[in-house]
């Protein structure tokens, strides 16, 4: 790098820090902005980045389980006294993932990775600015139909984004029919599922349709196993596709607050314990340890890291209100919803809050796709709010749910407090916001 580059990169990076202070101030979000001013500035700012990085760069992409994936990863990383520069927040588009590196970037220190949750639609225009080195990909389910458009156009663009980049290892879900066709040869770990047992209060029942998937010849897809949604054990009759073969192989015991994972990998099997609910995070914990292992881990070190993990910013996150233990989890799109509705304690106090935002996507059909008949036998109370309150509460009438046990208050923090208060002592709250809702809830 030249000279002047070098002095455009370094008056960026102070800039945006201090545009940070400034915010911070302010007392205004500060996830994006920073890094807004320091591509202005330096264009090549992710570029020059790199050169901050010891050993990889790991992007982590999906429909849903980026930021549980990738937080878990960044955190077994750490845990093993690792430097690591990581987009905490969840803010994976263009803007910032650079509002991350430059709030981390010092002059004369050096990271030894960087793991980067980065949003579907801009992984191609991330690695137009830099190459990554691995490539971790969870699912991919139909979501936000608005922004994203069917899945053959979100997969077409990932395509894209592996292609700028010759030498990227791939880590891929091998029990995604999509992602599994991302694969390039001699450069593909696969993980999966070789088998999933329930233990808990929830069964693997869901009247959330499944996606009708055709192999690349256009015949149909049939499965021999199916997990949830479009993940399983697929083949094609026609032409011979099918599951590929797992680099980590696993069997998954699911328990109502934790899950009994047993990886296969080179021979030998490795057990572990995770402490996330549902088999949507097994796959996520499972991806976070095929990613460890190829970053040269062992058990010890991954399962120490995976014992003091905690849940990101409203992917199973736990919080008291009002002295009642609440469980807060995201919901965006039929699968991930369906999948999260499985768990939910029905004897809970329950608030869905669910708006339309550019964030979470203008098109509510979604809902309709989604398993809220999992919530018919709900035995307390359950509140719908935000933009959507009233679509929200229509949607619970025809799933079931006896009307007078639905209330409708818009207002997610009159909402919050409504809950909250209506609970008895000992009762617990479960919360189902969609991404700008779990915004406005994080700041209560």
């Amino acid at each position: 790098m030249g000279l002047f580059i070098k002095a455009k990169f370094y008056t960026a990076l102070f800039t945006a820090k201090l545009s940070f202070l400034g915010l911070k101030l302010l007392k205004r979000p500060a996830t994006s902005y920073p890094g807004y001013i320091a591509l202005k500035i330096c264009p090549d700012f992710l570029a020059f980045s790199k050169k901050y990085i010891k050993n990889n760069l790991i992007n982590v992409t999906g429909t849903n389980g980026k930021t549980t994936t990738s937080g878990l990863i960044a955190h077994i990383l750490g845990n093993t006294h690792q430097s690591v520069i990581h987009n905490l927040k969840g803010a994976n588009m263009l803007t910032g993932i650079v509002n991350a590196f430059a709030l981390s970037i010092r002059p004369f220190k050096r990271f030894d990775y960087a793991v980067v949750e980065t949003d579907e639609a801009y992984l191609t225009r991330v690695y137009d600015f830099v190459k990554g080195d691995i490539l971790v990909v969870t699912n991919l389910f139909r979501d936000q139909l608005d922004r994203y458009g069917e899945l053959d156009y979100t997969a077409k663009i990932i395509k894209e984004a592996i292609s700028k980049n010759p030498d990227l290892k791939l880590i891929l879900n091998a029990d995604d029919p999509i992602v599994a066709s991302f694969a390039k040869p001699d450069k593909t770990i696969f993980y999966g599922f070789e088998d999933v047992e329930y233990h808990c209060r929830y069964k693997d029942e869901s009247h959330a349709p499944s996606e009708i998937f055709n192999c690349i010849c256009e015949e149909p897809l049939k499965y021999t196993k199916r997990f949830y949604a479009q993940q399983g054990h697929y083949f094609c009759d026609k032409c011979g596709y099918k599951r590929p073969e797992c680099d980590y192989s696993a069997k998954v015991k699911i328990f109502d607050d934790y899950s009994l994972i047993s990886v296969k990998y080179n021979g030998v099997t490795f057990d572990f314990k995770v402490n996330l609910t549902g088999l949507y995070n097994a796959y996520n914990a499972l991806a976070a340890i095929a990613a460890a292992f190829e970053n040269g881990l062992n058990q010890s070190e991954i399962q120490n890291a995976l014992d003091t993990y905690h849940s990101i910013f409203g992917r199973t996150e736990t919080r008291i209100i009002n002295g009642h233990k609440t469980l807060i989890q995201l919901i965006k799109n039929p699968a991930g919803a369906s999948e999260v509705l499985k768990t939910v304690d029905l004897n809970s106090n329950i608030l869905i809050a669910i708006n339309d935002d550019y964030a979470d996507g203008r098109d509510i059909s979604w809902l309709w796709d989604s398993d809220f008949e999992q919530l018919k036998n709900a035995q307390n109370l359950v509140v719908t709010s935000g933009k959507r309150a009233y679509d929200m509460a229509a949607r619970l009438k025809y799933a079931g749910i006896p009307q007078e046990k639905i209330t409708v208050v818009p207002d997610v923090k009159k909402a919050v407090k409504f809950v909250a208060n209506s609970a008895q002592k000992d009762e617990k709250i479960t919360i189902l916001p969609s991404y700008t809702a779990l915004l406005k809830i994080s700041k209560y």
